[in-house]
C-alpha cells in the first residue's frame, strides 16, 4: 500500500485487500484510480471486479479499501466517512504528510463514524 502511495503520488492511491475465511491478508490489489486525482479517488470498476474474481477464485473475500492521502495524514476526511458504503470493510488510509515516514491506519466508518482499528505489523517497516 504504501509502495502504491509512493508511486502514484502526487494522485491519491487507492485499491482493495482479499482476506482468507480465517481473516488473514492474503493480496493487496493495487489498482487504478480512475480520478487521477490528488483530493479524491474512484477504484477502476473493471478492475476492481477482476480483484473480485481473483479472490473468489483462491477462497479469498474483499475485505478491506485503501486509499492515500497524498499531502495529509492518515484520518478519514468527511468525503471518506460519507462515501464508506460497505460498513463490513475496514478502511485504510496511508498519510503521506511526511512523504519519508508515511502513516498507515484502518478505520471501521459506519453511518459516517470512523473508529479507529489498530493494525499489527510484522517485519521490519519498510
Amino acid at each position: 500500500m504504501v509502495m502504491h502511495a509512493r508511486f502514484e503520488f502526487p494522485h491519491e492511491a487507492c485499491g482493495l485487500l482479499a482476506a482468507d475465511p480465517a481473516g488473514d491478508i492474503r493480496m493487496c490489489y493495487s489498482l487504478t484510480n480512475a480520478d487521477a486525482s490528488s483530493t479524491s479517488y474512484t477504484v477502476d470498476p473493471i478492475e476492481h471486479f477482476r480483484a473480485m474474481q481473483h479472490a473468489t477464485q483462491n477462497g479469498w473475500e474483499l475485505v478491506a479499501a485503501f486509499h492515500s492521502h497524498p499531502h495529509g495524514p492518515a484520518i478519514p476526511s468527511e468525503t471518506d466517512r460519507r462515501l464508506a458504503f460497505e460498513s463490513d470493510w475496514l478502511y485504510v488510509i496511508v498519510g503521506m504528510a511526511e512523504p519519508e515516514n508515511p502513516e498507515v491506519r484502518a478505520y471501521w466508518i459506519r453511518n459516517g463514524t470512523a473508529t479507529e482499528e489498530p493494525l499489527f505489523w510484522m517485519g521490519n517497516g519498510t
